[in-house]
């Protein structure tokens, strides 16, 4: 898999076969990003999990916190992960001893760790890193237009406004991915961000 860069149906059919979502690093907070991914997800009908061992005994939305994987009392479909490159692997192995495996291991933008995700490819996992499934989500159901964003898809209808629980058709066109010429200079550039394109 190439993980520089993910084809529009390779991110639309995991948003379309995922129901459960275990988001490890979720936070309370809201203005932590976390908190508005699962916020965003959970109003998009996804079932979601919130996982941060300094948080049991609250709730996040009204779903518990729990301290691991282990605690969950399902199977999960996707693990949303806010933890840095260096926690991804511990990650993918503690998903690796679930009885049931994930269907997707996603690392939130910043995160990539191209070992866990060989780890997780080769136990039938799809992954994806260095993206955001409300980002994506939203690019793909043309909601994103809501907000003046061109979301590089093409129908001849509006995305409608989503209501509590309401899962967007994902099924829209798309021009040439989720790319930008901006961003594929930057990726081109290596690792020093600072370079002035």
């Amino acid at each position: 898999m190439n993980h520089d860069n993910y084809s529009d149906a390779y991110i639309r059919e995991i948003l379309n076969i995922v129901k459960t979502v275990a988001m490890i690093g979720a936070s309370p907070q809201n203005v932590r990003p976390s908190y508005f991914v699962f916020k965003y997800l959970s109003e998009r009908g996804y079932d979601m999990f919130p996982i941060n061992p300094g948080q049991v005994g609250k709730s996040l939305l009204g779903k518990p916190f729990v301290r691991s994987l282990d605690d969950i009392d399902r199977p999960i479909d996707m693990i949303d992960m806010f933890r840095g490159s260096e926690h991804a692997m511990p990650i993918v192995e503690a998903a690796l001893a679930l009885k049931t495996l994930p269907k997707v291991i996603w690392m939130q933008l910043g995160v990539r760790n191209d070992e866990a995700a060989a780890k997780a490819e080769a136990a039938g996992i799809k992954v994806v890193m260095n993206r955001c499934p409300k980002i994506e989500y939203g690019r793909l159901s043309s909601e994103i237009q809501w907000m003046g964003v061109n979301s590089r898809t093409i129908s001849a209808k509006r995305a409608p406004i989503p209501t509590q629980g309401m899962r967007l058709s994902l099924n829209r066109q798309s021009l040439g991915g989720g790319s930008t010429t901006a961003a594929d200079r930057i990726a081109q550039l290596g690792k020093d961000k600072n370079d002035i394109v």
